[in-house]
């Protein structure tokens, strides 16, 4: 054999390794694809009933922050009534209450006054 000839098999067997390899590669890739395949495959189908609970909750929610927010507003005038109540109540009442106040205050010392000029 003629030094061409032997790098020609060496160049050969080199290619057919290399081919060997990389056929290798495809097949496990090949593989690692329709395991990602499979992964996803029931990712989406334990997802999706997940997504589906989950939106009904997110609706639900919703539906009773709107009941929430009912009630705040309700809340919030009825705590208006009753300012504007006590307000009314403390207008139309402080002044006969101070002035019977004063009246009895007035009335408690004129009496002690004349039983200290009986005495």
């Amino acid at each position: 054999m003629s030094p061409g000839e032997v790098a020609a098999v060496v160049a050969a067997v080199s290619l057919a390794i290399l081919v060997v390899g990389v056929l290798l590669s495809l097949g496990a890739m090949l593989r690692t694809m329709a395991e990602m395949r499979r992964a996803v495959e029931e990712f989406r189908r334990s997802s999706v009933p997940l997504l589906t609970e989950v939106h009904a909750t997110v609706r639900q929610a919703s539906m009773e922050l709107a009941k929430v927010d009912t009630i705040l507003d309700r809340a919030d005038s009825i705590a208006g009534t009753v300012d504007s109540a006590s307000r009314l109540s403390y207008r139309a009442f402080s002044t006969p209450v101070i002035k019977t106040m004063a009246l009895a205050t007035g009335s408690a010392r004129a009496y002690r006054a004349f039983r200290k000029k009986k005495s």
